[in-house]
């Protein structure tokens, strides 16, 4: 296993890989980073992170069936690993503890 530290787009990656669930390839992560935050995610960039995130051990993937829509290609789907979801809760509980020693007077609205 390489390096276990996350980026912040890795760390997305990985956490929308969580949530699609049995969905999760290349093309609806990007999409669902896109629905959520609003920003334009590049397929490359995706792809790099899935591999970069394999290599860390925080995500298998395995080929789907063969589709007429695909011309016969197939999607690669991810999934992420026990390694990764202890690494997703390490991380949550950094930053929860971060948030927590922020005084409330600087999270109110002015």
């Amino acid at each position: 296993m390489k390096g276990t530290n996350l980026g912040e787009f890795e760390e997305m990656v990985l956490l929308t890989t969580a949530a699609l669930l049995s969905e999760a390839y290349s093309v609806a992560i990007c999409d669902e980073i896109e629905r959520v935050t609003g920003r334009k995610v590049k397929l490359g960039v995706v792809h790099s992170v899935l591999n970069r995130l394999e290599e860390k051990g925080f995500v298998n993937s395995q080929l789907g069936e063969a589709t007429k829509v695909r011309g016969g290609r197939r999607k690669r789907y991810f999934e992420v690993t026990h390694t990764g979801r202890a690494t997703l809760q390490k991380v949550k509980a950094q930053r929860d503890e971060l948030w927590s020693l922020i005084p409330e007077f600087n999270l109110k609205m002015i």
